[in-house]
């Protein structure tokens, strides 16, 4: 096993000089009322918003509105935003033609005037550009930024974040990798290449990132600090991956509309600023979705979902989604001294995307059986608040992620997946709101964390019934993590059999027998063992409460000695799940169970003898614990090959949060690699086993036609052991 971690270089940041930039401050002091007619997401922080604010408010159809933001020390007099950035009235704005090259090729239509309140309007005779051929820059003094033309919201800022996307990702295109871009968007046939609009989303959703920029960087360290944000490059260098796919991979989309029941875990590792007697500690935290209960007598729930549609609009083949999935969370603290504090009482929370276009590709055959597919995204989250009521009013941020989420072939080619599985990875803060009326400002910071996210979505289906678990034999894996006050953290990775017996009414009794490997502290590091359990787990069928009354839609209840006082609405001692129409995959969060807060996944004996050979995306978490640091590690475009003859490899990049005791740090997302080379096993009933030179093991099973795999992973060889969970979907074409 080789496990290569690239840790994010932080330079020193020295004062540069800023040449002209104070006469144009001093030029923007005499505008009255400087910028009142736009909006500062300092001061604008709103649920309704995914971070960045908007000004585009006004403009015509072929107009951009440009704003300039610099780091705070090249304008202290600024108007102060957010990440440490000011605004100013730049020196110049002017446009241009370019290429992969980045050259100024000119020959752009356009006339610039200056508002009253200073902001710089451009009109695009011919149109607001569409592809990544048209950049705005922006110079203030002795400097000199970039941005895309191409804005989702006509709000165009110019800033670190904008030059980083000109220069580091639009500048790694070929020739010819450009001109595949520029096919789409000037494709003649119908208007079909949806990925045109690629870049008018990236453009806008780079400005979502809530990434602090060090006080003292130039614009080019500013861009390097960038490049070592993992997340952050990660989504920009998918996003430009993903404006490649040509109009043949996307003008095919299955006409269907679906809405799927949401079961999430999200594993976070961060820091905390809350306890001023403890600033700055790590901490651990799990996220499992629940149901909300919207009114006090419960006549009305909002249940987690992804609503997924396709449609034609536009003579354009669209598939639209958007995910809504209440969740409560558990955070332990880990301080320098190896001492550790649960934190209870965390409101319940929602984790919702902004809704918007996706692809999914390739289209369906016409000549072949169905098969599966990919849903491609660039998502943003929304911001919420929590304690509205309280001294300390919690503001709660989210970075965009990209979507790489496997479906399965459709029964028809009207009808939708019947599932949509996907991990990724997102950072975030809490922050301090003051109230200003019916606006928040932002004030302090309050936590920062990196959150390794599953979401699998199961398709909702009216009059869903167990029927069809009944007398089955299912594989499971599961992952759940236990926080107690006073104690260091455990987590927990089983794998097994599920043998279910008949149904009594709503209820299909079960027992489960699975090898659990669980993994903690103690004094000098990590600690683990092994055991072989067996217990009773039973699903009960959950009605949900719609506006057209109670149905039974494939929520489910799991339990091992009660549903709780109600079974539709109370609470099951082990938590909530749902099905997919035909039961043959089923997902739970365990919550506040025996076990912790986590994920079960199980699902029938597949109809294969053996997963076919070929590439799979791999996804998921390790988490990691060794003698002086705790590590979360989330897999990010990693390739899972079955060469076959019991031969694999995996090979791809990873996304590391560190925890580092002694000097109680927790780095921002870095980057890293993982390589593995390794023999497999196929026992018989889907079960599947990896072994890594003696190191990493991975334990799970295949589901369906082999090409779904569902892992766990142990090492327990040290210096460092882990554990965790994997998802492995098979590629399109057998390419990643």
């Amino acid at each position: 096993m080789r496990l290569n971690l690239a840790l994010a270089f932080l330079p020193t940041f020295f004062l540069v000089s800023c040449g002209g930039g104070g006469d144009a401050i001093d030029t923007a002091r005499q505008i009255p009322n400087r910028f009142g007619d736009t909006v500062n997401a300092l001061d604008n922080f709103s649920e309704s918003s995914t971070g960045d604010s908007s000004n585009g408010r006004g403009l015509e159809p072929n107009q951009l509105r440009v704003t300039m933001e610099v780091p705070s020390h090249m304008a202290p007099a600024g108007e102060a935003t957010r990440r440490n950035l000011r605004i100013v009235v730049p020196d110049r704005v002017f446009a241009y033609k370019t290429n992969n090259a980045l050259q100024n090729l000119g020959a752009v239509t356009y006339q610039t005037e200056t508002g009253d309140d200073g902001h710089f309007v451009l009109t695009f005779e011919d149109g607001l550009p569409v592809g990544p051929d048209v950049i705005i820059a922006a110079s203030y003094g002795d400097v000199t930024m970039t941005a895309l033309a191409a804005d989702a919201d006509q709000d165009v800022k110019v800033n670190p974040f904008s030059h980083y996307l000109v220069q580091r990702s639009l500048g790694r295109y070929t020739a010819s990798e450009f001109q595949a871009v520029m096919n789409c968007v000037n494709d003649s046939g119908g208007g079909l290449c949806l990925n045109k609009y690629v870049w008018s989303t990236l453009s806008d959703q780079v400005h979502d990132f809530e990434i602090d920029l060090p006080d003292s960087a130039s614009v080019s360290q500013a861009v390097d600090f960038l490049e070592q944000r993992a997340d952050f490059a990660s989504y920009v260098e998918n996003m430009a991956d993903y404006a490649l796919l040509g109009r043949n991979d996307t003008d095919s989309i299955r006409a269907s509309s679906a809405d799927y029941n949401s079961v999430l875990l999200a594993v976070e590792l961060g820091q905390t600023f809350r306890e001023p007697s403890l600033p700055g500690a790590g901490q651990w935290g799990l996220r499992t979705a629940q149901e909300d209960k919207l009114t006090e007598n419960g006549s009305a729930y909002l249940y987690p979902a992804l609503t997924l549609t396709s449609f034609e609009a536009f003579n354009i083949n669209v598939t639209s989604l958007a995910t809504d999935i209440p969740y409560g969370r558990t955070t332990l603290i880990h301080d320098h001294q190896n001492q550790f504090y649960r934190r209870d009482g965390w409101a319940q929370n929602i984790h919702a995307s902004a809704p918007g276009a996706a692809t999914l590709t390739p289209p369906q055959p016409s000549n072949e059986s169905a098969i599966s597919a990919r849903l491609l995204a660039g998502r943003s989250l929304y911001q919420s608040i929590t304690d509205r009521q309280s001294t300390t009013i919690n503001g709660w941020t989210r970075n965009p992620y990209y979507l790489d989420a496997w479906t399965s072939a459709p029964a028809s080619e009207n009808s939708a997946p019947d599932r949509v599985l996907g991990t990724y990875f997102t950072a975030g803060k809490a922050i301090a709101l003051e109230r200003q009326g019916e606006k928040f400002k932002r004030g302090e910071l309050l936590e920062r964390h990196g959150l390794s996210v599953f979401e699998l979505h199961l398709q909702r289906k009216a009059g869903f019934d167990l029927t069809p678990v009944a007398n089955q034999q299912y594989n499971l894996v599961y992952l759940a993590g236990q926080f107690s006050n006073g104690a260091a953290p455990k987590f927990r990775a089983g794998h097994g059999l599920w043998d279910f017996g008949g149904a009594s009414g709503t209820v299909v009794s079960g027992t489960t027998t699975v090898d659990e490997f669980t993994l903690t502290r103690d004094s000098v590091g990590g600690a683990s063992s092994s055991a072989n359990r067996t217990s009773t787990w039973s699903l009960g069928n959950r009605q949900s409460r719609l506006s057209s009354g109670d149905v039974y839609m494939g929520r489910l209840n799991l339990f091992a000695g009660s549903q709780g006082e109600n079974p539709d609405f109370g609470t099951p001692d082990l938590g909530l799940g749902a099905a997919t129409p035909n039961a043959d995959l089923m997902a739970f969060n365990l919550i506040d169970s025996s076990l912790g807060e986590g994920l079960v996944i199980a699902a029938a004996l597949p109809s294969a003898a053996e997963p076919p050979a070929g590439d799979y995306r791999l996804q998921g978490l390790l988490v990691g614990f060794t003698g002086v640091d705790s590590n979360l590690y989330h897999l990010d475009n990693a390739t899972l090959t079955l060469s076959g003859a019991g031969s694999a490899s995996v090979d791809g990049d990873l996304i590391l949060m560190n925890h580092t005791f002694a000097d109680n740090s927790v780095s921002q997302p870095q980057k890293g690699t993982l390589q593995l080379s390794f023999t497999y096993q196929t026992p018989g009933n889907g079960r599947f086993q990896f072994v890594a030179g003696g190191e990493l093991t991975f334990d799970g099973f295949f589901a369906g036609k082999g090409d779904q795999l569902f892992l766990t992973v142990t090492d327990n060889t040290g210096p460092e052991q882990r554990t965790g969970l994997l998802i492995a979907t098979q590629m399109p074409g057998g390419t990643p």
